[in-house]
């Protein structure tokens, strides 16, 4: 593909270049083109995911590949999935200290350096996909995670969605809220929280860690993403009873860090160029999950056996009381994470308030009408 070809994609797929999540909002024109001559800069990109991985790896990819074409080489990123040089849950201290330039991966495996971490990739009955990116790019919520992320010598960019995560895979059914007492699940971050107050043991899992510990028994369930990547990691083949949807993942937004120092360090052209691979890389990652989870939910179900359950009513009230009170909870840890909250909620009200009536509606009717089709 021709070079100013896909810097055009770029700033159509992000909306405009200068409107690409960060803070270069104020500025009306395209990136220039780079001046080659100034040699390659050669940044190295971890990440938290098993290399290629379908949808998280391989946004760590397009994110990659897109700032080398559209820099036409003068930058030229190289990946390393988890592992490669650092583990999963080290990436942030390597680009943080130097070790590497970027980082792909979710933004609460940071919430042991700040709580407020966890709103920038979801917290239980928050935003979806569409509200957190409105938040980011419209309500403050990039500036408030410029701040954060700066403290810890970052700047942070979305950089990828997985929309909508599914309840979780179960070894045994869950019928009551009994049900989850003793019960040992890979989940992360609040909905951790959560199911620790439900009475179960949460555990905090790499990828790659997953299916061996449903296999050997160390865990009797797991949620991860969606049928895409759940497919993908054969989870089917340990636990038959598939949930949803999810209440602590509506929406999760992936993200890439890059050294604050690499950041200040390039021109302005190239600082545009990476906002906008990154933004349009978000927008892909969303539009292949919502169409690849359909896809893969058929093969799970139709080829493999699968049995879909939803949680009760009962525990969904349960679940929600637990949900509001473990994020307020968080919300309150310090002054910034208040700001940070305040913030969430305010967006997450008017957005909902929208929601309610649009897709919300439309959705419920669409499924009365063709549901039986």
């Amino acid at each position: 593909m021709d070079r100013r070809t896909f810097i055009s994609g770029l700033a159509i797929a992000g909306g405009t270049v200068a409107s690409a999540c960060g803070d270069m909002s104020g500025s009306s024109t395209s990136p220039a083109a780079p001046n080659i001559n100034r040699g390659v800069k050669r940044l190295r990109m971890v990440t938290t995911w098993p290399a290629n991985f379908p949808g998280l790896g391989t946004a760590a990819n397009n994110v990659a590949e897109y700032i080398t074409a559209a820099s036409g080489g003068a930058l030229e990123v190289r990946v390393y999935a988890a592992g490669e040089i650092v583990s999963a849950f080290e990436v942030f201290d390597a680009v943080a200290d130097g070790t590497a330039d970027l980082y792909h991966g979710a933004e609460y495996y940071w919430q042991g350096k700040s709580p407020a971490f966890n709103f920038f990739t979801a917290v239980p009955l928050g935003m979806t996909a569409a509200e957190i990116m409105g938040w980011c790019e419209f309500g403050g919520g990039q500036q408030l995670w410029d701040e954060l992320a700066g403290q810890f010598n970052i700047k942070p960019f979305q950089a990828g969605n997985s929309g909508h995560q599914m309840g979780g895979w179960f070894k045994r059914e869950i019928n009551t809220l009994d049900d989850f007492r003793g019960l040992r699940m890979r989940i992360p971050g609040l909905g951790g929280n959560v199911l620790r107050e439900l009475g179960g043991a949460a555990v905090t899992l790499s990828g790659g860690e997953i299916f061996p510990a449903l296999q050997n028994g160390t865990i009797d369930a797991t949620e991860w993403v969606g049928p895409w990547n759940d497919l993908a990691f054969g989870f089917y083949q340990e636990a038959q009873y598939y949930y949803g949807p999810g209440f602590h993942e509506p929406g999760s937004c992936l993200s890439v860090g890059m050294n604050r120092g690499v950041w200040d360090g390039l021109d302005a052209d190239h600082q545009a160029i990476v906002q906008a691979a990154c933004r349009a890389a978000n927008n892909v990652s969303l539009a292949e999950f919502t169409y690849q989870n359909g896809i893969a939910l058929d093969v799970l179900r139709n080829e493999h056996d699968v049995q879909l359950r939803q949680f009760t009513p009962e525990m969904w009230d349960r679940i929600g009381e637990i949900s509001e009170q473990v994020v307020a909870d968080t919300g309150r840890a310090d002054p910034f994470t208040a700001r940070v909250y305040e913030s969430y909620l305010t967006a997450r009200e008017k957005m909902m308030n929208w929601g309610r009536i649009s897709e919300a509606a439309y959705m419920a009717q669409r499924e009365r009408v063709l549901g039986g089709q």
